[in-house]
Order: structure tokens, then C-alpha cells, then sequence
């Protein structure tokens, strides 16, 4: 993991198959564990594509092999960040903490004063680590047809 570049993602992307690989890699760990499901096990590369073109996407390379990405989509207030992912074999490395340095210089860009994200409510080392990198709890949610909180919301002002 020594030369990690990032790349906006844009109409000339054409590896939307790996890039769909790379999100069910890193998000499968979350199989089983958590309730409902990930969104991402409905991704299509079709799905994928037309979401990278609607939100604004990154992509780490390690050399050719794509090891990390995130989405963001800009709201009123905050930059929504989603499906940030990394290769479980790259994890550990920085490149999930850079992709969101990314997302920090998006908002600023766009006037926007904060990051948003939702983690599910099962997955607390998720909770930690976005902790740690300055996000804070701000709410629970659930998801439609749950009586229970499913996620968290989590926020990271931003200068």
C-alpha cells in the first residue's frame, strides 16, 4: 500500500463491475449481522454507475487494483457521506481516513459547515473509528417497518 492515489470518479469510469466487487468485499462482514440488510447487496454495476454520476465519487487505487471509495451527496446543510469502503486487506491503512479528507474538502468547496453519515446500530467498532476521526453522535433512526433504532447518525463539523 505504498503509492495510494485517488481519482474523482467520472463518465470515463469504466470499472464499475470492481468497483461493486470492492463495496460487497468490504461491506460483508456486516452479513448476518446486521437487520435489514445492507443497501449495498442491491447494488447493480447499473445502479452503481448512475449513482456515481448523480453524487460526487472517489476512488483509491493501489496502482490499477481499486482498494477504496466513498460517495458524497450534498444537502442543505452537510455533505451526506455514504458507502465508504476499503478492501479488507487494505483496511488499517490510512486510505478510509483520506477518502473522507476528500469528502472535507468537497463540503468546504460547496460552503457546507459539516460530514453526515449513518452507521448501522449493530456495528460499534464503526461508531469508534468515525469517533475517533472527529464525527459525533447526533440521533438515532430506524428504518421503515422497525420498531427499534437500526442506525446512527453521526456528524463532523468541519472549519
Amino acid at each position: 500500500m505504498s503509492n495510494i492515489t485517488l481519482h474523482r470518479l467520472d463518465s470515463g469510469f469504466d470499472r464499475w463491475d470492481a468497483l461493486l466487487d470492492l463495496i460487497l468485499a468490504s461491506f460483508a462482514y456486516m452479513n448476518g449481522r446486521i437487520n435489514p440488510p445492507s443497501s449495498a447487496l442491491a447494488l447493480t454495476s447499473e445502479t452503481l454507475k448512475a449513482k456515481a454520476l448523480r453524487e460526487i465519487a472517489y476512488v483509491a487505487l493501489d496502482g490499477e487494483q481499486l482498494v477504496g471509495c466513498i460517495f458524497c451527496r450534498p444537502e442543505a446543510e452537510s455533505l451526506y457521506v455514504g458507502k465508504l469502503a476499503v478492501l479488507p486487506a487494505a483496511q488499517g491503512k490510512g486510505i478510509g481516513k483520506r477518502l473522507l479528507g476528500l469528502a472535507e474538502t468537497t463540503a468546504r468547496e460547496l460552503g457546507l459547515k459539516a460530514l453526515r453519515l449513518e452507521t448501522r446500530i449493530e456495528l460499534v467498532d464503526n461508531h469508534a473509528t468515525f469517533a475517533t476521526w472527529g464525527f459525533r453522535k447526533t440521533a438515532e433512526n430506524r428504518h421503515a417497518g422497525f420498531d427499534r433504532t437500526t442506525s446512527i447518525e453521526m456528524r463532523k463539523a468541519i472549519a
